[in-house]
């Protein structure tokens, strides 16, 4: 598949708004991002998703005062396992107990649960704020035996994870077929073969309920789903969610108020939030 990467200028070039700016991006087909060596955000969109037009609007509709504008340049299909390895994907090292890194990493010190990803185009190895708090939720949750979603799987990180540490059954569903591809390599890669994984959205899940859900999406999504979700918990079961902002918070818990799911706690980290919600009744 070929993809066009655009570059963004944003003056001035801070963490805030770059954050928004991918966010509001991946509501029009961008699908992963990245930073070159001077802070200059990417972002790279399937060939056939790009729009000029629909670049333009985010940047009319931009909530901060920042000049933004942009060049784009078509990119013939590569490997991109190659183009990570060379500029973007650091292993990462939680305490002594995860490590998240590629094949092509080496001296990865011994950890309870190792997990390798070579993440292609996806989002998730772990490095953005939203997948680190899952993670950290995930490393702290008693899952063993437990049925486990992972819904927006992008790398499939998190089912990996969960199923490491014993969750049964884990299903993984992703709406984009380059992450569900992925997805399932990086879960050969691991040998925890008995991850289920699906190419769709939230339309999938049926009358199959969960002991834990995770869902590392975005505001709209989510707020859209969160009744799919809770259609398919039952009395105790959990919810994470993240990817959205600390300031969309309230309208997140008024919606899960709304579908009998009461607020338990949350993390944050550069302004973005992970929440945990338990079923009612």
């Amino acid at each position: 598949m070929n993809y066009y990467e655009v570059t963004f200028t944003c003056n001035p070039n801070n963490e805030i708004s770059k954050d928004i700016l991918a966010s509001m991006l991946g509501e029009i087909g961008f699908e992963s991002f990245n930073e070159n060596e001077n802070g200059i955000l990417r972002g790279y969109v399937p060939e056939n998703l790009f729009s000029e037009k629909e670049i333009s609007e985010v940047i009319t509709n931009f909530p901060l005062e920042v000049q933004i504008s942009y060049t784009y340049e078509l990119i013939i299909s590569k490997n991109w396992n190659e183009e990570w390895e060379k500029h973007f994907f650091q292993p990462i090292i939680i305490d002594d107990r995860c490590a998240i890194h590629s094949t092509f990493h080496k001296d990865i010190p011994p950890v309870t649960y190792d997990i390798i990803i070579d993440p292609k185009m996806s989002f998730g190895t772990g490095h953005h704020e939203t997948t680190s708090m899952m993670i950290a939720f995930l490393l702290d949750m008693d899952v063993k035996q437990k049925s486990f979603l992972d819904m927006g799987c992008g790398t499939a990180v998190l089912a990996i994870l969960a199923a490491m540490k014993g969750a049964n059954p884990v299903v993984a569903i992703d709406n984009d077929e380059w992450a569900y591809n992925n997805s399932v390599e990086n879960i050969q890669l691991n040998h925890v073969n008995d991850i289920q994984v699906f190419l769709g959205d939230a339309g999938l899940l049926g009358s199959d309920s969960y002991d834990i859900i995770l869902a590392n999406i975005n505001r709209n999504i989510l707020l859209n789903d969160i009744h799919r979700y809770a259609s398919c918990m039952k009395p105790g079961s959990e919810l994470y969610m993240s990817g959205f902002y600390t300031e969309d918070m309230d309208v997140i818990k008024e919606e899960c108020v709304k579908n009998d799911l009461e607020f338990i706690t949350h993390q944050s980290k550069n302004n973005w939030a992970a929440v945990k919600f338990i079923k009612q009744s």
